[in-house]
């Protein structure tokens, strides 16, 4: 991973747990995986990430992850071509 690729994916991580008030944070970048897709052309990245955090509580999946694409709507412009995304309550957290 270059440095870019690292911070990048800091960044991501980092928005994802000021913006969302999340308890666990964890972003992977899989963009290698993807070389040559049409997506890595622009310079946006391939992400798979995994969110904890009580916003999620009384939300069913979808406006879960409608709330994480809000929080990186600046980055998904900019840094994000895909995202795959698992978020759990706390509790979930725990029992997973």
């Amino acid at each position: 991973m270059t440095e870019v690729a690292g911070d990048r994916r800091a960044r991501i991580e980092a928005a994802i747990r000021e913006r969302l008030a999340a308890d666990h944070v964890e972003v992977l970048d899989e963009s290698h995986l993807h070389a040559g897709h049409a997506g890595a052309a622009s310079g946006g990245g391939h992400f798979r990430a995994t969110v904890v955090s009580s916003v999620f509580e009384g939300k069913n999946p979808v406006a879960r992850q409608r709330l994480v694409y809000t929080a990186l709507a600046e980055e998904m412009a900019t840094d994000i071509h895909a995202l795959s995304l698992k978020t759990f309550t706390p509790d979930q957290w725990k029992k997973a």
